[in-house]
């Protein structure tokens, strides 16, 4: 990681995982060609679950042991750390533009870079854990309906775990004065 000063521990990649409403994976296809999807996904420990249909895309290029790698963001936002004032100000000060591309036409965010090797669940009990990973993050007030909707699912639903081998996170975010956090201030 070439910014280490916005690099963050493990746990922190993990609270990002937990915080995004998805992940992107990306593998290379038997053809060598790159493939990248968005999906919800769900964490417990250090596997991540999400579920497929039957046939598609996925399916055709996830074989099991596949190499993959995942990327969350979260709380991403531009940060207002200037009054309109101080921004008209800035104008008139030839020294601001410093100040521009790094507090101005920036983002904060939070992200976590997974690497690791995906699996599909066969086990009707690990295949029931996955999905059930997934509802509870997802749609949690309405666990009372799950066992009924997981019947009827898992007979036609895929459902895979990447295990995680390599997982590191960054985060770029200012505190109330305007100054950046810096490593591992999680703030």
């Amino acid at each position: 990681m070439r910014r280490k000063d916005r690099e963050m521990d493990p746990d922190f990649a993990r609270e990002v995982i937990d915080r995004s409403q998805y992940g992107v994976l990306a593998c290379v296809t038997p053809a060598g060609k790159p493939y990248a999807i968005p999906l919800s996904i769900a964490r417990e420990g250090d596997r991540l679950f999400f579920h497929s249909a039957s046939a598609g895309s996925k399916v055709d290029y996830l074989p099991d042991g596949q190499e993959v790698a995942l990327t969350f963001v979260s709380h991403v936002q531009v940060p207002e750390l200037f009054s309109p004032e101080e921004l008209a100000n800035m104008l008139k000060d030839p020294g601001a533009a410093s100040k521009l591309g790094s507090k101005v036409f920036t983002t904060e965010f939070e992200s976590a870079c997974v690497q690791g090797r995906v699996y599909e669940l066969t086990n009707p009990a690990e295949k029931l854990l996955g999905l059930r990973s997934i509802c509870e993050k997802f749609t949690p007030g309405k666990m009372a309906l799950f066992e009924l909707a997981a019947g009827g699912a898992l007979k036609i639903t895929k459902v895979y775990e990447v295990r995680i081998e390599s997982l590191t996170a960054k985060r770029k975010r200012f505190d109330a004065q305007g100054n950046e956090l810096r490593w591992q201030a999680k703030g």
